[in-house]
């Protein structure tokens, strides 16, 4: 597995998913109807405030890295996004419907017990027990081109170790930094605000290099021009 995550993409990707399986009829979705999936108070933890700009700037680094397609339907006027992600015919990665649906829950609530993925993801695959999903999070942590999730060490006072999956850094135990502290301190004005400043700067050297470029190949062309009068 090569595709890493940042907390925040995780977020992007893991509501495309869910919003392919879940309302087929209404995929893909408008910037606006990601903004309020990813914003959603339901089947998320944490629950985010992130504004269309934010959301705008994580498709727009997903795209350039070929998980993120835009696509507008006929007729329509306001560009639409759908991932690329896995189970098409652009990634590698193929997941049956129940382990694509324990990683779309990963993804958008952090570590959970088999028994919390029983519930919350037989919302997007059939599920009948625990050992179901036992199962199917052993195969994504020995798949050849794995691994996609990992046994955390198990809580005091917790019957069942939680799963994280590895598409994001995840803590190694729960005396680290819980994934939902990482995402909400990656959702902060001053995280968005470096993005955007580092973005800027990678944009300004961008156009630099291609303004170089131009100037050297005008310069060869005004160079064979004078050879040809001459």
């Amino acid at each position: 597995m090569n595709v890493k995550l940042h907390p925040l993409e995780a977020r992007v990707i893991g509501c495309l998913v869910e919003k392919e399986i879940t309302t087929a009829d209404q995929y893909p979705l408008s910037l606006n109807a990601l903004v309020n999936a990813c914003n959603q108070k339901s089947n998320r933890d944490p629950m985010l405030n992130l504004d269309e700009r934010t959301v705008q700037g994580i498709l727009d680094g997903l795209a350039r890295r070929h998980l993120v397609l835009e696509r507008s339907g006929f007729g329509s006027r306001v560009p639409k996004y759908q991932h690329r992600f896995c189970n098409t015919e652009f990634s590698t990665m193929k997941f049956s419907p129940l382990e694509l649906a324990i990683l779309c829950e990963l993804l958008l609530r952090g570590p959970q017990t088999p028994g919390e993925l029983r519930s919350r993801a037989s919302r997007m695959a059939s599920i009948g027990g625990v050992d179901e999903v036992e199962l199917a999070l052993d195969s994504l942590a020995s798949r050849n081109d794995g691994p996609y999730v990992v046994r955390l060490a198990r809580e005091p006072g917790r019957r069942d170790s939680c799963w994280a999956q590895l598409f994001c850094d995840t803590p190694a135990s729960p005396a680290a930094e819980p994934p939902a502290e990482q995402l909400r301190a990656a959702a902060s004005p001053a995280a968005a605000s470096q993005s955007q400043l580092r973005d800027a700067r990678e944009h300004e050297s961008r156009i630099a290099e291609l303004e170089a470029r131009i100037e050297m190949l005008s310069q060869r062309l005004t160079t064979l021009e004078a050879q040809r009068e001459a």
